[in-house]
């Protein structure tokens, strides 16, 4: 008998208390634009920090707020490439020996392969 008076309802998917007496904590609406030009606003909690930037929901780019200030930049450093790393450890000169070594011995395999 148990088992048929919950067949049909589906167990801790559907709440079925109602919002009456209840009250709302306050919101604020924030509102933000994209890169794009995409416009919407997020509704956030009177007391909470409002984060400076947001996706954006129709595009994901990061929207900035409207009324706010701009998000401060972090400064990177630029990507070290393998040319930057291998002129930390070698000169232009002892590059240069390597290459003509080198060269030397792929004209050495071929003259012995032709």
């Amino acid at each position: 008998m148990g088992e048929r008076a919950l067949r049909g309802t589906r167990l801790g998917a559907t709440s079925y208390e109602n919002d009456r007496n209840t009250d709302l904590a306050p919101r604020q609406e924030v509102s933000y634009t994209c890169p794009k030009g995409h416009r919407f606003e997020v509704p956030l909690a009177a007391e909470a920090e409002i984060p400076a930037t947001w996706e954006c929901r129709m595009c994901g780019a990061n929207a900035v707020r409207v009324d706010g200030e701009q998000p401060e930049s972090k400064k990177t450093k630029a990507p070290r490439t393998h040319w930057d790393m291998l002129l930390e450890r070698r000169s232009i000169e002892d590059l240069e020996e390597v290459l003509n070594e080198r060269l030397a011995v792929l004209r050495a395999q071929r003259r012995k392969s032709a």
